[in-house]
């Protein structure tokens, strides 16, 4: 259905552990290395941890991919085995044994330590080819203890000089805690290498996303809006499954509406039919974002308070002035008691230490004889100019695709770009710009009623 309709090849975002749909963020780039490091060196025991649908699987398979002939591997994704048939299963992935001696019941006969002296010949055999042998065991975490216990002993088939078996433990974190339970202490000090998988940040899910797009063939097709990249993190937490999901029923979503732009509004429909809810910021987190703006907006009122009080004070001295003189002040005045107000305004940013000139001390106003007071004018603001942003893209094809759209629809528009702080480099796209606000905010509703664009906004430039 929506793969036809845009064009792709294969489902994009498919939950099996295809190897050739792995995308490298720093997290599982360092995983990778890590793991090539640890078979070429012969570590001993590898453990790699990460939160459920963090792509441990795929991980593996895509180490299996990368290796030489002169490795010889097994991959164990069922863990729920006993002693005897894990090592039959490590047997029959070595190629020691076929699955149809196992199926016909030839090796049911044969003790535990006949197998484990079997491996060991077969691992032996293995040095004059200068070959080895890996053995990666999935979902570490449910192995039962007794079977852990013998994966001990099998890291214990080693020459005076080197490992004869890799092993690497694949599982989700609370392996962790249960490799350091008393009982599992000899095998948690055998392992020499550990490493946790971390969910991918904001700017690795919109690059994971373009990236598998492009492998399944329709990455110059669809997009997906930069706000709609920023919901599907939100609602993810950054973990590819749950990616892969909000994805999948968002492509879905943009079908059955006949659009190639995948917007905001498309994937919060899509999260709300997988049950998915974004979570909350703590309050702790929402204050710190905002003391700021709190010690900002504190700071003006002290300085509006001090300054209303400095100007009543000077005021009401001058009319005091006024009273012991006599005479009472004239309308001709006013310009000059607005001056000495715009002085002491102007003082109170020195006063509160900032930076600049130092203010004049206020004077008093009144005219001298022959003096002519020119009166205030207030400085015109320049004008206002106004555009609407239409979208901002991590890629500049993007960009120049939606600017040649809108040039064709007869827009006015401009490509900025715009250097992000920890985000990269971002392609803004927008009409304008205006003189005129009824004008902008015309287009800006026109803008809108594109496919796909319902999130285009007025700004001020």
């Amino acid at each position: 259905m929506h793969e036809e309709y845009y064009g792709f090849s294969e489902k994009p975002f498919s939950l099996t552990p295809d190897p050739k749909y792995l995308y490298k963020s720093e997290s599982h780039a360092n995983a990778f290395d890590l793991l090539q490091y640890a078979i070429r060196r012969r570590e001993g025991f590898v453990v790699v941890t990460g939160d459920i649908g963090t792509g441990k699987t795929t991980l593996c398979r895509a180490i299996l991919e990368q290796l030489d002939r002169k490795t010889f591997t097994a991959l164990v994704l069922n863990p729920f085995l006993s002693e005897e048939d894990l090592l039959r299963l490590i047997l029959q992935d070595f190629g020691v044994v076929s699955r149809e001696e196992i199926k016909r019941g030839r090796l049911a006969g044969v003790s535990k330590q006949e197998l484990i002296d079997t491996l060991n010949e077969f691992l032996l055999s293995l040095l004059p080819l200068r070959a080895g042998a890996l053995l990666i065991i999935d979902e570490a975490q449910n192995l039962p203890r007794q079977v852990l216990e013998q994966i001990r002993i099998l890291s214990n088939l080693e020459t005076h000089k080197e490992k004869l078996l890799q092993i690497v433990l694949v599982g989700q974190l609370n392996l962790k805690d249960l490799l350091r339970s008393p009982d599992l202490r000899q095998l948690d000090q055998r392992v020499s290498i550990r490493y946790e998988l971390k969910p991918l940040t904001r700017e690795e899910t919109a690059a994971y996303i373009a990236h598998r797009l492009t492998i399944a063939g329709g990455g110059a097709v669809v997009s997906f809006a930069p706000k709609a990249l920023d919901r599907v993190h939100k609602y993810t937490g950054g973990i590819p499954r749950l990616i892969n999901l909000v994805c999948d029923r968002a492509l879905l979503g943009g079908y059955s509406v006949r659009t190639n732009r995948i917007t905001p509004e498309i994937v919060t429909a899509a999260a709300a039919g997988l049950d998915l809810v974004a979570p909350r910021a703590p309050v702790f987190g929402w204050l710190k974002r905002h003391a700021a703006a709190f010690a900002a907006g504190a700071a003006v009122t002290v300085a509006l308070t001090v300054a209303g009080a400095y100007g009543v004070s000077a005021l009401q001295a001058r009319a005091a002035s006024g009273r012991a003189n006599g005479a009472l002040a004239a309308p001709s005045q006013a310009p000059a008691e607005l001056k000495q107000s715009s002085e002491v305004a102007s003082a109170m940013p020195a006063a509160q230490g900032t930076t600049g000139p130092a203010a004049p001390a206020p004077v008093d106003s009144q005219p001298r004889a022959g003096e002519v007071v020119a009166p205030v004018v207030a400085a015109q603001p320049a004008a206002r100019k106004y555009s609407v942003l239409v979208g901002s893209f991590r890629y500049e094809p993007e960009a120049a695709s939606l600017l040649e759209q809108l040039r064709g629809l007869g827009y006015q528009v401009r490509t900025t770009r715009v250097n992000s702080t920890g985000r990269g480099t971002w392609h803004q796209v927008f009409v304008g710009p205006y003189g005129d606000l009824g004008r902008a905010r015309q287009d800006e509703t026109r803008v809108r009623q594109l496919p796909g664009y319902a999130d285009a906004r007025l700004v001020t430039q």
